[in-house]
């Protein structure tokens, strides 16, 4: 008979397993505890620091931008959901106070893309209000056409440049 080898055990519970071996040399014992554990390790969840304002707004899952249709302020339906959210999402951080950024396509005069810029970041900060967030939390800026978003000069590019968009003071 072979004096090694090896054999697969799968205890349910724990056990202590005996061994005796004879042979020519004599004969020994030994002992192996195998401890089975029905409980899974102790899990500690991480601790999780409070973020500041700054990080929070940051978040692009917290508040976004809205888009406007040409030569229009008027809120779409996507942007009157998305605004829902930054309202709610204001609502969590009241200390937080806001500039929104009325921004409009490069078509259009200096003077009248400012204009609009004016009515778009109005029309987001009166919605806004309107959810209940204080109106001397929000002040609102225009730059027309002076500060793309998107620097192509195609309808793509455009569109993305119609916007409010909101920046923490």
């Amino acid at each position: 008979m072979e004096a090694s080898g090896n054999r697969s055990i799968a205890p349910t519970a724990s056990i202590t397993y005996h061994a005796h071996a004879t042979g020519p040399g004599g004969a020994a014992d030994a002992e192996a505890r195998v401890t089975v554990s029905t409980e899974g390790p102790e899990v500690i969840p991480p601790v999780s620091r409070p973020i500041s304002d700054v990080e929070w707004f940051n978040d692009p899952n917290n508040i976004k931008d809205v888009f406007f249709d040409y030569d229009r302020y008027e809120i779409r339906d996507d942007a009157r959901q998305t605004l829902l959210d930054d309202a709610r999402s204001l609502k969590e951080r009241p200390n937080i106070r806001i500039t929104i950024e009325g921004h409009c396509d490069e078509r259009g005069s200096e003077a009248y893309n400012l204009a609009l810029g004016d009515k778009r970041a109005n029309a987001a900060k009166d919605f806004l209000v309107a959810q209940g967030i204080d109106p001397a939390r929000i002040d609102t800026i225009s730059y027309g056409e002076e500060k793309p978003f998107a620097t192509g000069h195609d309808e793509e590019a455009w569109k993305q440049n119609r916007r409010a968009h909101l920046v923490m003071r």
